[in-house]
């Protein structure tokens, strides 16, 4: 399916069932079962639904945005948890910007008509994948070439565990093995995009893809993980931001709490204020848990299922609080979700590879 085609789909809703096997994995010195089975259904959208609406994409045109669902799709398809499906899609945004790209020789006959000529003579396609990786025809191919990226991903040992960039290298074994990292937020954009208008939705299985929980440039970091606070530590990280600012679930997950958990949450409070103001809390794969403090406003209730990525609230200042931001919490051994199993979010999130 090439970009042009990529939302061109049946009339009727297809569900499709993925299964993986019982997993034990370590996840910064802490095992994590991955449940089984893992179970994606995938209803597309009708015909003529496209992933940027009407027109393209702020950042990507119509046929790359094809391309990435494409990338998404296989990634589905062969049972890849969703953090490769970003690995996959930052890769090829780095390689080809999302284009499949021919080399001089290649014929304007091929069946996948190229988007542009690439830099190296012997490499085509989204990943620029070379020779060893099959003929001309199937690397111009874009689930041929995402089916191969994947094969290949899913052979490095710890992959899951490794910065996207050092994954992605891996594979690529590039010449400039640091490039990918720049990619790494606009692809968790353009796979939650694609995801969402493929109709993907998963349950069980790995722990899932992880993000900082504020757009990406929306913030900076304050006070962090032990910081003083008269007789106690500071049990999380804040992000400073202005009100108003969307919070993201940081992974996909359920909402277990969703209130004010202080005196008042109709106007700011104040440092003598006890409580976390405007509170979500949020219970994720793998016995993890995460806590937004301060909001000032809830977009989400006890009970729902949340995505990563999904917005849950806005930035506020309501609680215990001397000015607008984000006290957010990462928790293992979860539940409880409280400061008794709350760990460094910075660490915790390195371990996937994200900094804040």
């Amino acid at each position: 399916m090439n970009g042009s085609t990529a939302w061109k789909w049946g009339a009727a809703a297809l569900a499709v069932a993925f299964l993986v096997p019982l997993t034990l994995v370590m996840v910064g010195g802490v095992a994590v079962v991955a449940s089984s089975p893992y179970q994606c259904t995938v209803v597309p959208p009708s015909p003529s639904a496209n992933p940027a609406g009407s027109a393209a994409d702020a950042s990507w045109n119509p046929a790359q945005v094809g391309h990435a669902a494409t990338i998404v799709r296989v990634g589905a398809e062969k049972n890849v948890p969703s953090k490769g499906w970003t690995v996959a899609v930052a890769t090829a945004m780095q390689e080809s910007t999302l284009r499949n790209l021919a080399n001089s020789t290649v014929p304007e006959s091929l069946d996948n008509p190229h988007e542009g000529v690439g830099r190296d003579h012997d490499s085509v396609g989204l990943f620029q994948q070379r020779p060893g990786w099959g003929t001309v025809v199937q690397r111009m191919t874009p689930d041929y070439a995402a089916g191969k990226f994947y094969d290949a991903l899913v052979t490095v040992n710890g992959w899951e565990h490794m910065s996207l960039a050092e994954a992605a290298q891996a594979v690529q074994v590039s010449r400039y093995p640091d490039a990918y990292a720049k990619w790494q937020s606009e692809a968790q954009r353009l796979v939650q995009l694609v995801r969402g208008q493929l109709g993907i939705s998963c349950s069980g299985g790995a722990t899932g893809e992880w993000r900082v929980p504020l757009p990406e440039g929306s913030y900076s970091v304050g006070d962090g993980w032990g910081a003083p606070r008269g007789n106690r530590a500071h049990r999380g990280i804040d992000l400073i931001a202005p009100t108003g600012t969307p919070v993201l679930a940081a992974a996909a997950g359920t909402v277990t709490s969703a209130d004010c958990t202080s005196a008042y949450c109709d106007r700011p409070g104040n440092p003598d204020l006890p409580g976390c103001g405007l509170t979500v809390e949020i219970q994720h794969a793998g016995g993890m848990g995460t806590t937004y403090c301060h909001l000032v406003s809830l977009s989400v209730a006890p009970g729902q299922a949340v995505t990563v990525g999904q917005e849950i609230g806005r930035v506020g200042s309501t609680g215990h609080s001397s000015g607008p931001h984000l006290h957010y919490q990462i928790h293992r051994n979860a539940p409880p979700i409280n400061n008794q199993t709350a760990q460094d979010p910075a660490a915790v999130m390195a371990d996937a590879g994200i900094r804040f």
